[in-house]
């Protein structure tokens, strides 16, 4: 196929031609995958600034994604690559095999620094989904530095690259440019650019940014990053966001309550313990769904105020197909139990909903949040169950709204009122502010005249 890119596509691909450092935040839709790969094309064989590529990219977008769009471009055929994923034994002989790019799922990046054997002598690094790199304590994390000062161009490449905030930066830029913006150690980027804010006594659970922060964070990043919004640049449908609230009956508000309250709580004998901050939330978020995981992963039934809610909207959908997103194991088991349901899985389960054959799909974003295009089986997106993930939530629903989508999506979130749900949407909002407010200081100004005609 003929690759014909639109003003912006060519703008970026300018761009990371011109930036030996590049932080290229492309919405979702945007076509970052081939933007990059016709910039390294141009400078592998045009320029010859560039000889050994490596892709880091999440499993599925590297086993598929990548290689996809090497064929599907006329341009892109003189690229050789090498996908380095699967077993040990065939790790190893894509990576021994003679290539211009080799591709790698994030997972293994520990694997090729420290075990692999295989020297690690790429010149420049592509790092698919930066936001995956924001745990400065991560193997994957460490392990790449060890090695980022022998690639001497790197290419970050997301569309949330704040999913919980400013905090997340510090690695992605940290890795990028080795700490020369925002520093080298996390301790000075925390308190240069933020205060404690909730704290007991010595102990600091969360940081804010100090008054001004976000701006001269903005601005000493603003040189090396690049940031574009689908709805700037596309004739993107309309996305309609609706929240449907269910009400749990007294006596299931009065149970959700007491384990909020108490941290424990006694359900059909069984003693349902939440130990801290992070398992409370889980188990709210369960209880809020209307099922708990007792001991031995035993699940007890809460309420069904989702279950109906669902059957509700599929009802509505009058056969259109929806896709669902669920969160626990028990939402999985008992949407199965009440619907006729198939979950996305595999290649031929993506093939068979972009056909037209599914009408009712199951999808967890922690799976299916990257590098699924779905929008051709349909544009109905039900959260049956909420997270946390600025990231996960904004990716999967992306797999609708996007590029080639010819109908108005609408997203549904069932809410359980006055449960954890609420706050979970609340979060979701002003996490999305803070990125929004990031991709707009960076975003690229597109120059209106014949250098990108």
């Amino acid at each position: 196929m003929q690759y014909n890119p639109h003003n912006y596509q060519q703008y970026a691909i300018n761009y990371i031609m011109t930036h030996p450092i590049s932080a290229v935040l492309l919405d979702m839709g945007l076509g970052k995958t081939s933007i990059t790969l016709t910039a390294l094309e141009a400078l592998l064989f045009d320029y010859f600034e560039v000889h050994k590529v490596l892709i880091i990219a999440p499993l599925r977008v590297a086993r598929n994604t990548w290689s996809a769009e090497i064929e599907k471009w006329e341009h892109l055929q003189d690229l050789k690559y090498s996908i380095a994923v699967g077993t040990e034994a065939e790790r190893l002989s894509a990576l021994k095999k003679q290539a211009d790019i080799y591709i790698v799922n994030r997972e293994n990046i520990q694997w090729l620094v420290e075990k692999s054997g295989v020297p690690f002598d790429f010149d420049t690094l592509i790092v698919d989904e930066l936001s995956s790199f924001k745990n400065w304590q991560s193997k994957r994390f460490r392990s790449l530095m060890k090695v980022r000062p022998k690639a001497k161009r790197i290419i970050g490449l997301t569309g949330t690259p704040s999913s919980n905030g400013l905090m997340d930066l510090w690695a992605e830029f940290r890795l990028l440019d080795m700490g020369e913006r925002l520093g080298r150690f996390i301790t000075h980027y925390r308190n240069n650019f933020f205060d404690p804010d909730k704290r007991n006594q010595q102990m600091v659970f969360s940081y804010k940014p100090k008054a001004g922060a976000e701006d001269a964070i903005y601005r000493l990043i603003s040189d090396i990053s690049i940031s574009m919004k689908s709805e700037d640049y596309l004739k993107m449908p309309e996305c309609i966001i609706n929240e449907v609230v269910v009400s749990l009956s007294e006596k299931e508000q009065k149970d959700y309550n007491s384990l909020k309250q108490d941290l424990v709580i006694s359900i059909k004998d069984e003693e349902i313990d939440a130990v801290n901050a992070a398992a409370l939330s889980n188990k709210l978020c369960q209880m809020a769904n209307g099922a708990v995981y007792g001991e031995d992963k035993q699940v007890f039934t809460i309420h069904d105020e989702k279950l109906d809610a669902l059957e509700d909207l599929i009802e509505s959908a009058n056969g259109k197909p929806v896709l669902v997103a669920y969160w626990f194991n028990h939402d999985l088991e008992r949407i199965k139990r009440r619907f006729k349901v198939r979950e996305i899985k595999t290649s031929k389960d993506i093939k068979d909903w972009n056909n037209g054959v599914i009408e009712v799909a199951l999808i967890h974003p922690a799976s299916a949040g990257h590098g699924l295009n779905l929008q051709e089986g349909g544009s109905t997106l039900i959260w049956f169950g909420l997270t946390w993930s600025l990231e996960l939530y904004q990716q999967t629903n992306a797999r609708l709204w996007r590029q080639g989508q010819n109908e108005t999506v609408v997203i549904h979130h069932i809410i359980a009122r006055g449960t954890i749900d609420e706050d979970i949407m609340r979060a979701l909002k002003r996490k999305e502010k803070v990125q929004s407010d990031l991709i707009d200081a960076v975003k690229a100004k597109l120059k209106e005249d014949k250098t990108y005609e």
